[in-house]
């Protein structure tokens, strides 16, 4: 018998962009050097190794999100343990979006993602840091 889903990938991302305020990319590009703000890039590392990320992001893959965040799991990462503004931001901001209304959820505050992700970044031709 075949799946019948009953909430649609559309319908998961307007409920989270009606939760999560979207930065755009001009705004995004004058809190890099912001010692307020740490950006998280949630893409997968063949993604950053292909394109680059945003200068001084953290990455964290999106299936790591839940379990880094929380303090009590044994893969925390302490960047997630600072009083800072957390910028998210993935391919296009679908996934950022859906993370970012998870880490809201978990406690994570405050959360803002970027609109229209790193494709967004990158045609407004901001600063790219290439990973070796």
């Amino acid at each position: 018998m075949a799946q019948t889903i009953t909430k649609s990938v559309k319908t998961l991302l307007a409920e989270a962009n009606s939760f999560v305020t979207a930065i755009p990319v001009g705004h995004a590009k004058g809190l890099v050097d912001s010692d307020d703000h740490v950006f998280i890039d949630l893409r997968d590392v063949r993604e950053l190794k292909r394109e680059g990320k945003i200068p001084g992001a953290f990455s964290c893959p999106r299936g790591m999100l839940e379990f880094w965040i929380d303090p009590e799991s044994p893969y925390h990462k302490d960047v997630f343990n600072q009083d800072k503004t957390y910028v998210f931001y993935c391919a296009s901001g679908w996934r950022s979006a859906l993370s970012a209304k998870i880490a809201m959820e978990m406690g994570l505050s405050p959360v803002v993602h970027i609109e229209g992700g790193f494709g967004a970044w990158k045609k407004d031709e901001a600063p790219i840091e290439q990973l070796d």
